[in-house]
């Protein structure tokens, strides 16, 4: 049973949990000879079964394999898949700089083997249109857009979707001013984009790539990235340029709305509970006028009232 609503908003219309950088390594490597990604990926998943109303879609923004391994595609593969199906979730892959297109293509796909073609693609989550975009450009780590993939973006997003437009790419168009080394492989001309983008049914633009959570807005659209389940790229490092840490990943859970969309960044690592309530308060709530409720949770020195 979902939660019911307690508060002045209506229930999203659609929910989307945003993963990304996974960079899965094969046979059981470790990242930098340190990171378990793989166990770091599966954390971050069992996070998204804790998920109330359950995602619609998952979404994972490129970075999937840290070397483009055909192996570490399956690996990943039978790692969301399964979950996606338990939660009635559709899956969307969005290529990222460490993929490999051929075996991205084969692996997650079932593609024939040696595409080299941008792997571009349109998903219909319940009248929420999911766009993915890729933005990598082969032997390079920046991103581009070819002039062909901007015509067919056009082209798709010429009639709007009953719930609007999710553009979910891996280079995210923003600045990045924590951390300057990231701009050296942003995404090129973003300006191309932005011209494609102004006045279309797009909502929101969720990206990846930094390994760091930022928020901005692009041609007047809300941009979220989210930070890597496999490592944080400090934004405030001390007497370093750049400096990964393995802490505090996380995951985004997107709640689209009839008119807003709500980013929230949610922690994949586990902490102690320092206060709380059990989940059977809800049913407690529920049963309560909003007027008692409000007395019960918002008075100073009620009981049960939030410090």
């Amino acid at each position: 049973m979902s939660t019911p609503q307690f508060g002045q908003h209506p229930a999203p219309l659609r929910t989307i949990a945003h993963v990304s950088d996974t960079h899965l390594l094969a046979d059981g490597a470790r990242q930098f000879g340190a990171i378990d990604t793989t166990a770091h990926a599966r954390e971050a998943l069992e996070r998204l079964t804790r998920l109330d109303p359950a995602p619609d879609a998952i979404v994972v923004t490129g970075d999937l394999a840290d070397r483009g391994e055909p192996a570490a595609y399956r690996e990943l593969r039978a790692m969301v898949e399964p979950l996606a199906t338990d939660l009635g979730a559709q899956v969307v892959w969005v290529m990222g700089n460490h993929d490999e297109r051929p075996a991205y293509a084969a692996e997650l796909f079932d593609r024939e083997a040696g595409v080299e073609e941008a792997q571009d693609a349109v998903y219909d989550v319940g009248g929420l249109r999911v766009v993915s975009l890729d933005t990598t450009v082969p032997g390079y780590h920046h991103g581009d857009l070819r002039e062909e993939q901007l015509a067919w973006l056009t082209e798709v997003l010429a009639t709007p979707a009953e719930h609007g437009t999710v553009l979910a790419l891996h280079h995210p168009p923003i600045p990045v001013p924590m951390v300057p080394a990231a701009a050296i492989i942003e995404l090129l001309d973003q300006d191309r984009l932005a011209a494609v983008l102004e006045g279309t049914d797009v909502v929101s633009i969720l990206g990846g790539h930094f390994h760091f959570s930022s928020h901005s807005t692009f041609a007047g659209i809300p941009v979220s990235v989210a930070a890597a389940t496999c490592y944080l790229e400090d934004p405030a490092p001390l007497g370093r340029f750049t400096s990964a840490l393995d802490a505090h990943q996380s995951v985004n859970v997107v709640h689209v709305y009839a008119d807003r969309v709500v980013h929230t960044v949610v922690p994949v690592a586990a902490a102690p509970e320092v206060a709380g309530h059990p989940a059977e308060v809800v049913e407690q709530l529920a049963a309560l006028t909003p007027e008692q409720r409000r007395e019960m949770i918002s008075r100073k020195g009620a009981r049960g009232a939030q410090e």
